[in-house]
């Protein structure tokens, strides 16, 4: 068994669950426990009356999901590293290269997978989306038969918890000035025709109006523009693709123009 090679990573994560799983029930046990106390057990000092319950509740759901690429070599890695306390990070999916889709958390509850993370006025988006990994190093393209297991499984998440078409975004969106995932090689077009995401008019880009604001229109997509540089970046990374820098050309404001008018 060749070291760190993808049958090397399996064989000890499959023993690593062992150990995993009563670890996970554990956790979920504390968040049942915690999710179960009624309000006049929580001893909140701003409460002062008696608790009065409403029965005109349910359980939050996801309403975002954030892409990323694994930047290892094999799907099994993957797993390994979301399955030991070390790492200190966690995905709900991990897309393989041959289109195995393993699910590693339940849909309700927060993974550490986004980090210091802002979108709109979110500003800790493991609280409100999914993490899903696709089996990719960052410097390769995406096999056909992954995207097509995803597009499935967005397909699925979408419908299930009705996540609007703009909230499947990219980590380097939420993350503009840490990360680069899911990398220049993502098809972000083919993810935007089945509805996962938007696009802009390729055929039929006009230009816009002389008192267009570039950075109100980042902003109004959703990019923390408190650098300017790292927006207009992830912007670049995520819709123009082969050139990323931190300035916008006139065919980028096009693009934007383009974007932002579907929001």
């Amino acid at each position: 068994m060749t070291y760190r090679s993808a049958e090397y990573y399996k064989h000890i994560t499959d023993s690593i669950q062992y150990y995993a799983k009563p670890t996970y029930e554990k956790t979920v046990d504390e968040i049942i426990n915690q999710i179960s106390k009624n309000p006049s057990q929580k001893k909140n000092p701003a409460v002062n009356a008696q608790w009065n319950a409403s029965v005109n509740f349910n359980i939050r759901k996801p309403n975002f999901v954030v892409l990323h690429h694994t930047a290892q070599n094999s799907a099994e890695q993957t797993l390994f590293t979301f399955s030991i306390s070390r790492t200190q990070t966690s995905a709900h999916y991990v897309v393989g290269r041959d289109g195995v889709v393993h699910q590693m958390l339940n849909d309700f509850v927060r993974a550490w997978h986004a980090g210091n993370s802002k979108w709109g006025n979110v500003t800790d988006m493991n609280s409100c989306s999914l993490g899903i990994e696709i089996d990719n190093n960052g410097s390769e393209p995406f096999s056909d038969a992954q995207i097509k297991a995803l597009i499935k499984l967005l397909d699925y998440l979408k419908d299930e918890y009705g996540i609007p078409q703009a909230n499947f975004i990219a980590h380097s969106d939420v993350a503009p000035s840490r990360k680069s995932d899911p990398s220049k090689y993502f098809p972000w077009k083919r993810l935007a025709d089945a509805g996962f995401g938007y696009w802009y008019d390729t055929y039929n880009l006009q230009t816009p109006p002389s008192d267009f604001n570039a950075l109100l229109a980042l902003r109004v997509i959703g990019y923390d523009i408190s650098s300017q540089s790292s927006a207009i970046k992830a912007f670049k990374l995520h819709y123009i693709q082969n050139e990323v820098s931190g300035t916008l050309t006139d065919y980028d404001k096009k693009v934007l123009y383009s974007l932002y008018r579907k929001f």
